[in-house]
């Protein structure tokens, strides 16, 4: 058959042309060898030179092969093939144009062109294709050997990249395409197989996950061409559509590419129905499929986001084909139909020029964004959030929203999703930027104007009612305005007649119609309608014949008689004229005035109205911004509770939303800003970093001309921060100020403008003077120079010698020195220097002495906090300071006794005891306690360490000297040095002698603490004769602080100090105690652990401040190890539900704390869960829940949770009361159960069987079984059926309908567990009879025991007795006897503590 007559058909599969067809349909004659293969190659390029592109009807065998072998031939052949036929293309589509021009061209030459096209363009795209498949293959072969098989392999491949030919031939398709070709086919209608050849091979190259790569961008958009001139000149449109819908659902790197292309075709091609095609597939997608097909689902919603990004015009007009996704199950189209709608705000729908119809549709996209703020998934929330973000900051939000969305975000601040949360800050952070109403956004700033301008909008109203009289103004419309209240009057008169009594003065018997009709007139101009009503009835009786009162209607209703009546009175006969000429009728002339005074009372009242109206749109402004100023204070209330979240990324857009609601000037920022300050000792970077950042931002750019100005104002915003600053802002702001100064970030003005207002030499207040220091204190840290070069300078400032006295600039003069030399740093191994001393002779030293001597005689509420910074400061920079602090303590207490002898001599009656002033005692007794303490921080620290410096050095020297003579002699002490073994015997030696001085030394014998200790004993022994309040909490905290010197010492007196925080009657005092009570846990661990259960006893304090304090320093007891762990950390629990936010907040930052270390709350659980539903001692049912569902959202182990299901089922057995069952039903309920969980509590459900008859125990298993369900797998299913047939017949029967279940069922597999129950069951039913206490039941091989060995054992145990649990005759000895101190080192339980107690 010959080739010129045959025609081509395209084929489905390259099998398709060895078959034999139809009649003159093409057929490949043979298939050629390899090795024949370059040969014809060859003489095709011969027959192509003279024939032209005609010569492939006769050589097509020979392409047909190199394809067939193309992964066995060589690579210069496929490239020399590939580039062969381009050429021929190239050349076809050269000659086509004059071709197709030619009129005279014959149908066998048509015929045999349009064969040559089809078979140079199938050749060329199946060439194409197969270098793609190849090169696909490849690029998988070099991820699996690496970058540098990828380099290997291009450099045998001779320069040949892939990559780089295939836009050549792409743009040599769209050539060809862009040819008027249709006439080569008959009645000029291209074949389909024709296009789908040419663009199938363009999705085919789409679905390489390569082409997305930027290098490739020159082949995307060689595709995009090419499919756009399909898609315009060979009706591509439906195959297009469909291909898309399918590539978008199966490749997830295609939405972007798509993208660009389908916005390319719809703007450059004019092809926009594709849009329309695209969406309308896209939206008959139904909702439960794209549920099923996240991957699918994920590629439209890209694809709508990123479209509605590039065309938002065009796409909306197909926007309702896609609201049915809104209400589908998957989030992720949700999201995208939202963002579409979004985007068309922003770019289309934006701007005050919009026609009615656009306002609407932005109206309506705006309703649907703001009711998907409450959609059920967080993602979509937190989307809506972020849409309405950007359409804020690009300022297309219409004003009258601004007030909903604001609402809105402060409602989604207390989301449970942090993601929402931090969208929601965001938002709000947005509309303070872009507010438009002021820079500063303070409510009680404005609060003011607002009152004002509404007083005079009221003014302006009543004036402008008074002046104008009621004939200017239209009656027609005043008519409008009654017309409502007025109608609902009458029906009230008419339905209710017992109203109309007493109302009216009735008519008159001299009243003429006209007089009536005046009076009905004025009695609706001043709203009095009831009565107006009433008057027109009797005069419709009174004046039947005359005007306006005959014109009657009775085929009307009643009501509309009266109101067509009262209409004609209150708008008169003139009536239409005044709708003609309003202005007119509204002049009120009189007979002898023209029309021309109508010029002046008309445009009158339009000067008014203007004003008027400039003024309800200040007083509209005033409240828009008023109402906006407050919900923002609202959110900073709700913003400030997430400072502490454990979300890196929430905290820090906390803090940048105080930074902004600062810089806008709102009041309540500065708590915010305060409250940020602890965050500086975070471990995380990011969040220490965001505080600096905010304080660098709010307070080292402040403005100013001048670099004097700007230092100013920066000093003035840090001392507002420390106005009535507490003790742990003050160390948080020296943290970030240290860290300024460090990195030399404050200019030296700062430093010259502080020295001048410490000095006087500015004008400043007292408090801003010793702001200045503290600040200069807070510098020193970083650069001790700043204090230690001036400090004569500062020492005069603070401790000159004026009267009266300073003390609360002289305390801060104290900080400011200490800081010279860092207390913070510990003495190091490697110093080689002393540490830096002042001598005892130094002035400051004695201005000290001076002040803190003469002080301590008048009774100044400053000079204790000034003592102890004085005290402080001596032992840290002084030389020798228990001398100074020793001769100030013999000062103080000469004083003392002078004052003493003083009294005496002037006491009338010489045999009564002279008394001090109790201040002065109170002094004496604190300054006592302050030394004390300081002694021991002196010689644990700096004696020790100097001690430490003095021998390294000594060794060294020695080292040097004995070096070259014991090289080889001493092995044994060399072993000893490798070991570490000398240092650490030097090390114990020395704390030791430390550890000597203070047992021995310091309170015994003559030492001068010593003879203070008798008067201490006395006051804290004596709370009945010593009642004052300071002088009992000075002497409380003076016994805290000489307890911990010696442990002989704080042995004899802890019974005492216990009995003071048992006893105590000031809240004070308890909290000082409990803070004592905790270092001495620290320092002396064994001395204090049997009085462990008195510190927990302090967390059920009733002073919300004691249970504070208390529960700060359990928790640090308890997470450094320094007490036992036991049961009694159901008091901590307790905690959860304190009313005082903050101690609650600390319990669960305690148990979060706990919560990492190891299983420690597992542990602890079923003795927790034991106490707190206890019938005594326990809490109600309410709290226990709120606790143990915190508590139990620690376990999230399988393991945990399955030991503990056995556990609580087990404990169903020895639980005594109902609300006991009821408490571990609920308990099991909030566990985190699994199969094998749920199959622990089907082998132990003989436990809890017989509870099931109680409906809140039977329901709470149920919502277990609810639970269950949600995530359970088919397998699993067949369990959880068993267990809710379980309880419901138990529920209904009782055990023995389970027993019937289960023989019914012939559950064979439960038969090992049935068997072993009832020996368990036995056991435990027995232990339960003896034991009275709600306890963990022990093991079976335990029960074998004696039932009574463990009540014998509890009642052997010795309990604590405090004097407060019995009467007793001295009130003023608060000393307990010897026999009630405990002498057991263990804890004692809490239980039997409430039992005696109650």
């Amino acid at each position: 058959m010959s080739p010129q007559v045959c025609e081509f058909h395209l084929p489905l599969s390259p099998e398709e042309l060895l078959k034999s067809g139809g009649v003159n349909q093409y057929v490949v004659q043979e298939v050629l060898s390899v090795r024949h293969l370059p040969s014809h190659l060859k003489a095709f390029q011969t027959a192509f030179r003279v024939q032209g592109p005609l010569a492939v009807l006769e050589h097509f065998d020979t392409i047909y092969s190199i394809l067939h072998h193309f992964r066995s031939i060589d690579p210069g052949l496929k490239e020399d093939t590939l580039e062969f036929l381009m050429k021929v293309v190239s050349h076809h589509s050269q000659e086509l144009p004059a071709i197709l021009d030619d009129a005279a061209l014959s149908v066998s030459d048509r015929s045999a062109h349009l064969n040559a096209l089809k078979m140079n363009c199938y050749a060329l795209i199946r060439l194409l294709e197969s270098f793609e498949t190849m090169n696909s293959q490849t690029g998988l072969m070099d991820l699996e050997l690496g970058g540098k098989g990828r380099k290997s392999r291009a450099k045998a491949t001779h320069g040949f990249d892939w990559e780089e030919e295939r836009q050549p031939i792409l743009q040599l398709l769209t050539q060809l395409l862009q040819l008027d070709i249709r006439h080569l086919w008959n009645h000029s209608i291209i074949e389909e197989e024709f296009v789908s050849l040419v663009t199938g091979c363009c999705y085919r190259l789409l679905e390489n996950p390569t082409i997305s790569h930027q290098k490739n961008r020159p082949t995307r958009e060689a595709i995009t061409h090419l499919l756009g001139v399909a898609l315009t000149r060979y009706n591509h449109m439906l195959s297009a559509t469909v291909k898309i819908i399918q590539m978008l659902q199966h490749f997830e790197h295609l939405a972007s590419i798509l993208v660009a292309a389908v916005s390319l075709w719809a703007t450059d091609y004019g092809v926009k129905s594709i849009v329309g095609e695209i969406v309308r597939e896209i939206g008959q997608k139904c909702p439960q499929e794209l549920s099923r097909d996240p991957m699918g689902a994920k590629g439209f919603a890209t694809f709508l986001t990123e479209l509605a990004e590039r065309i938002p015009a065009i796409l909306m007009s197909s926007m309702c084909i896609l609201l049915d996704h809104l209400d589908g199950e998957n989030y992720m189209m949700r999201n995208a139909v939202l963002a579409a709608m979004a985007e068309m705000v922003l770019q289309v729908l934006s701007g005050d020029q919009l026609e009615a119809e656009s306002r609407d549709t932005r109206d309506q996209f705006l309703d649907t964004l703001q009711a998907h703020c409450h959609d059920v998934n967080s993602f979509v929330r937190s989307r809506v959030l972020q849409l309405f973000t950007r359409i804020v900051q690009q300022k297309s939000l219409p004003l009258t929203r601004f007030q909903a969305v604001v609402a809105l975000a402060v409602g989604r601040l207390a989301d449970k999703s942090v993601l929402v949360c931090k969208s929601a800050i965001q938002l709000l952070a947005s509309f303070l930027a872009n507010n438009p109403f002021s820079c500063k956004l303070s409510d009680t700033d404005l609060a003011g104007p607002l009152q004002k301008e509404t007083k005079k909008l009221q003014e302006m109203r009543a004036q402008r009612r008074a002046m104008a009289p009621s004939a200017e103004l239209d009656p027609l419309e005043e008519w409008e305005a009654m017309l409502p209240e007025l109608k609902a009057t009458l029906q009230q008169l008419l339905t209710l007649p017992q109203e109309r009594e007493g109302m009216s003065k009735g008519v008159a018997e001299t009243e003429t119609p006209k007089e009536v009709e005046g009076r009905i007139r004025r009695l609706l101009a001043k709203a009095s309608y009831k009565q107006a009503i009433i008057l027109t009835q009797e005069a419709i009786g009174h004046f039947q014949e005359s005007e306006p009162f005959c014109h009657v209607d009775p085929e009307e209703s009643e009501e509309t008689r009266f109101l067509s009546l009262l209409g004609t009175i209150f708008k008169g006969p003139a009536a239409p004229h005044q709708e003609e000429n309003p202005q007119a009728a509204a002049g009120n002339l009189g007979p002898g005035e023209t029309g021309c005074k109508d010029k002046p009372s008309g445009s009158e009242p339009e000067g008014c109205n203007d004003e008027l109206v400039k003024q309800e749109l200040l007083v509209q402004y005033l409240q828009d911004a008023h109402s906006f100023s407050l919900q923002i204070t609202k959110a900073i209330g709700i913003i400030s509770k997430m400072m502490y979240e454990h979300t890196t990324t929430v905290v820090q857009e906390v803090i940048e939303f105080f930074v902004m609601v600062f810089q806008f000037g709102v009041p309540q920022a500065l708590f915010g800003v305060r409250r940020m300050l602890p965050l500086i000792w975070s471990k995380e970077p990011g969040v220490r970093d965001a505080v600096l950042n905010a304080y660098r931002q709010l307070y080292l750019k402040p403005k100013g001309d001048s670099a004097r100005a700007k230092a100013q104002t920066l000093i003035h915003n840090l001392s507002l921060l420390l106005v009535d600053a507490s003790v742990g802002t003050i160390q948080c702001l020296e943290e970030i100020i240290w860290e300024f100064v460090q990195k030399d970030e404050l200019s030296p003005a700062v430093t010259q403008v502080l020295w001048e207002r410490a000095a006087k030499k500015a004008p400043c207040s007292p408090l801003e003077r010793c702001s200045s220091v503290m600040l200069l204190g807070m510098m020193a840290r970083g650069k001790p120079e700043i204090v230690g070069s001036n400090l004569d300078t500062l020492v005069n400032i603070g401790l000159d010698e004026k009267l009266p006295p300073d003390y609360r600039l002289a305390q801060q003069v104290c900080h400011a020195i200490t800081n010279i030399s860092d207390r913070r740093k510990q003495p190091s191994m490697g110093e080689r220097h002393a540490p830096f001393r002042l001598p005892q002779e130094h002035r400051l030293f004695e201005r000290l002495r001076e002040m803190v001597t003469k002080g301590s005689v008048h009774p100044d509420p400053l000079w204790v906090p000034f003592k102890e910074a004085a005290v402080t400061l001596i032992y840290q920079l002084a030389e020798g300071p228990e001398v100074i602090c020793t001769q100030i303590l013999q000062d103080c207490a000469k004083q003392a006794l002078e004052k003493l002898e003083e009294k005496s001599e002037y006491q009338e009656a010489p045999q009564e005891t002279p008394m001090l002033p109790t201040f002065l005692l109170m002094n004496l007794l604190s300054l006592a306690g302050d030394v004390a303490l300081q002694q021991l921080v002196h010689l644990e620290q700096a004696v020790s360490g100097e001690l430490c410096r003095r021998r390294v050095l000594r060794e060294e020297q020695e080292h040097r000297r004995k070096e070259p003579k014991e090289k080889n002699s001493n092995s044994e002490s060399t072993l000893e040095e490798e070991m570490g073994l000398g240092g650490a015997t030097a090390d114990d030696t020395e704390a030791e002698l430390i550890r000597g001085i203070c047992e021995l030394e310091l309170l015994e014998g003559k030492q001068t603490l010593a003879a203070f200790v008798p008067l201490l004993l006395k006051v804290c022994n004596n709370p009945g004769l010593y009642s004052n309040p300071e002088l009992s909490t000075a002497a409380s905290l003076a016994l805290g602080k000489f307890c911990m010197i010696s442990a002989t010492f704080c042995d004899s007196q802890l019974r005492l100090l216990f009995t003071m925080l048992e006893k105590a009657s000031l809240p004070v005092i308890r909290s000082n105690l409990m803070i004592a009570a905790g270092d001495l846990a620290i320092r002396f661990p064994n001395l204090v652990d049997p009085w462990t259960p008195h510190l927990y006893a302090r967390l059920r304090d009733p002073a919300q401040h004691v249970r504070k304090t208390a529960a700060l320093v359990m928790t640090h007891l308890i997470l450094k190890d320094m007490v036992k762990v036991k049961g009694q950390v159901s008091e901590m629990a307790v905690l959860l539900i304190d009313p005082a936010p903050q101690i609650a907040a600390l319990a669960k930052n305690f148990f979060n704390e706990l919560s990492n270390k190891a299983n420690a709350i597992y542990n602890l659980l079923p003795d927790i869960v034991s106490r707190l539903s206890a019938p005594e001692g326990g809490v109600e049912e309410e709290p226990f829940h709120t606790i143990m569902k915190q508590l139990l959202s620690y376990i999230t182990k399988d393991k945990q949770t399955e030991s503990l299901v056995e556990k609580l089922c087990q404990r169903f057995r020895t639980a005594q009361t109902e609300r006991q069952y009821r408490d571990l039903a609920y308990c099991v309920s909030q566990l985190p159960l699994t199969e094998r969980g749920l199959r622990k509590m089907l082998d132990n459900f003989d436990c809890f069987g017989d509870k099931l008859s109680d409906e809140s125990i039977f329901s709470t298993f149920l919502s277990i079984v609810s639970k269950l369900r949600r995530g359970a797998k088919p397998e699993g299913k067949a369990v959880i059926d068993e267990f809710e047939q379980k309880l419901r017949a138990c529920h209904t029967r009782g055990l023995d309908a389970v027993e019937e279940l289960e023989v019914g069922q012939g559950s064979s597999q439960r038969a090992p567990s049935a068997r072993k129950q009832p020996t368990a069951t036995r056991h435990r039913h027995v232990a339960s009879t003896a034991s009275d206490d709600f306890v963990t039941p022990k093991p079976c091989r335990i029960t074998r025991q004696h039932p009574n060995t463990q009540q014998q054992a509890s009642r052997k145990k010795f309990r604590i007795v405090f004097s407060s649990d019995e009467s007793s005759d001295e009130e003023l000895s608060a000393e307990m006897t010897e026999d009630e101190t405990p002498k057991k080192t263990t804890p004692i339980r809490r239980a039997s503590a409430h039992r005696h107690r109650s």
